[in-house]
C-alpha cells in the first residue's frame, strides 16, 4: 500500500472510530440504571396476568403508543418512559413480570396498578403489589444481579449507587382506601393527621429498606391534587374540586418533603433525595392549560358519565380525537402530553417548587 494510500486509510480509521465514540456516548444513559415503584400512573404491565380491575391491558388504552396495548393506564407513555428518555435509554424500562437476566441491568418496574404505601390499599379493586411486595420483588433482583457482578458486593452496591430510583406512592391510599369508607375503617380509625403520620411512618422503612438494598440517588413524588379529577369532579357538581380530600393530602405531602429533608441531612448516610411536587405541578398544568395547548381541564378523554369520570374508560370505547388538548386521559390518569410535560419539569426545573432540593437532572451527574 502506497503511503498517499495509508495516509487515506489512516484518515478515514480514525474519522471512523471518532464517530464510533461519539456514537456511542450519544447512546449512552446519563445512569446506568433506572428503578420504578410505584401504582397506574407509572405502571406498564405489571397488572396484566393477575386477577384485577386495575388492569388497562385494552384498547383505547396505548391508543397513541408506538407498542400498542401494553398495561399503561395512558393513551401512550406515561410520565416514567418520558424521564427515561430524557436520561438518555433508548428503551422504556421494561416491567418486572417479565424481566430476567442482563436486562435487569439497565433497571426495572415494579409499580402496580392500584398499589399503595399499606397493603390493603386496592384490594377493592383485586390483586396488586404494593409498597412492601415491590420493595421485596426489588431484594429478588439486587439477588439476581449479584451473579453479573460475581458475587462481589461491593460491586454490585458501586453500581447501583449510580442509578436512579424512583418511588411515586400513597394516592391510592387516600382514594382507595382512607376516602373509601364503604370498604375501608382508616376513616374512622385514623384523623387526617394521624393517618399522614402512619403512612409516612411505613414509607420511612420502606424507602430505608431500599436505602439497605443499595439506592442511593432516590426520586420521591407528593401525591397530586386528586381532589380535582374527573373521578371527584363527577362526585360533585362537575366542575367544584373537593378540597376536604385536597386539604388532608396536603398533610401528607408536606410529611414527605421533610422527610426528603431528613434523609439528605444525614438520616441515610451518602443517599441524595429529591422530592417532586405533584400538586402543585397539577395546579399549573391547570391554571396555565391554553400555554400548554390544553383546552379541557375536567373532563378524561375517554370514560363514561358527567366528566367521563364516573367509570373509566371501557374496552373498545371511543375516545376523544384530540388528545393533546386533554390534561386527562380517563378518570384518574394524564395524558401521555401532560406527562411529558411533567417529566421534562422534573428533570430540568430550577424552581424547588417543583423539584427539592435539585432536578432529576442534577440528581444524575452526582
Amino acid at each position: 500500500m502506497g503511503k498517499f494510500s495509508e495516509f487515506i486509510f489512516s484518515g478515514f480509521l480514525g474519522l471512523f472510530l471518532l464517530s464510533a465514540r461519539a456514537f456511542s456516548q450519544i447512546q449512552e444513559p446519563q445512569v446506568p440504571c433506572f428503578f420504578i415503584f410505584g401504582d397506574s400512573l407509572v405502571d406498564n404491565g405489571n397488572n396484566n396476568g393477575i386477577l384485577t380491575l386495575a388492569r388497562a391491558n385494552y384498547r383505547p388504552y396505548g391508543i397513541d403508543f408506538q407498542q400498542g396495548v401494553t398495561g399503561r393506564f395512558t393513551n401512550g407513555r406515561t410520565f416514567v418512559d418520558a424521564l427515561a428518555q430524557l436520561l438518555g435509554f433508548q428503551n422504556y424500562i421494561p416491567p418486572y413480570a417479565r424481566t430476567r437476566g442482563p436486562a435487569l441491568l439497565r433497571g426495572v418496574n415494579y409499580a402496580s396498578g392500584a398499589a399503595g404505601i399499606r397493603d390493603e390499599t386496592g384490594n377493592n379493586l383485586g390483586d396488586h403489589m404494593s409498597m412492601n411486595q415491590q420493595v421485596s420483588n426489588f431484594a429478588n433482583t439486587v439477588m439476581q444481579m449479584r451473579r453479573f457482578f460475581r458475587g462481589d458486593t461491593n460491586a454490585l452496591n458501586s453500581y447501583l449507587s449510580k442509578c436512579i430510583f424512583y418511588s411515586g406512592m400513597g394516592s391510592n391510599d387516600y382514594l382507595n382506601n382512607y376516602f373509601m369508607t364503604d370498604f375501608y375503617s382508616t376513616g374512622s380509625d385514623f384523623t387526617p393527621k394521624a393517618y399522614a403520620a402512619a403512612l409516612l411512618q411505613d414509607y420511612t422503612r420502606q424507602l430505608t429498606e431500599l436505602y439497605e438494598l443499595g439506592a442511593r440517588k432516590v426520586v420521591v413524588t407528593s401525591v397530586g391534587q386528586i381532589g380535582c379529577i374527573p373521578y371527584q369532579l363527577a362526585r360533585l357538581n362537575g366542575s367544584q374540586c373537593n378540597e376536604t380530600i385536597n386539604q388532608v393530602i396536603v398533610l401528607f405531602n408536606t410529611g414527605l418533603r421533610k422527610l426528603v429533608g431528613s434523609f439528605n441531612k444525614g438520616q441515610l448516610p451518602g443517599a441524595k433525595f429529591v422530592y417532586l411536587d405533584s400538586f402543585t405541578s397539577s395546579i399549573d398544568l391547570v391554571r396555565n392549560a391554553a400555554a400548554y395547548g390544553f383546552e379541557v381541564v375536567d373532563k378524561g378523554c375517554c370514560g363514561v358519565g358527567k366528566n367521563n369520570g364516573q367509570i373509566t374508560c371501557l374496552p373498545l370505547q371511543q375516545p376523544c380525537d384530540d388528545r393533546r388538548k386533554y390534561i386527562f386521559w380517563d378518570a384518574f390518569h394524564p395524558t401521555e402530553v401532560a406527562n411529558i410535560i411533567l417529566a421534562k419539569r422534573a428533570y430540568s426545573s430550577k424552581s424547588q417548587s417543583f423539584a427539592y432540593p435539585i432536578n432529576i437532572q442534577q440528581l444524575a451527574t452526582l
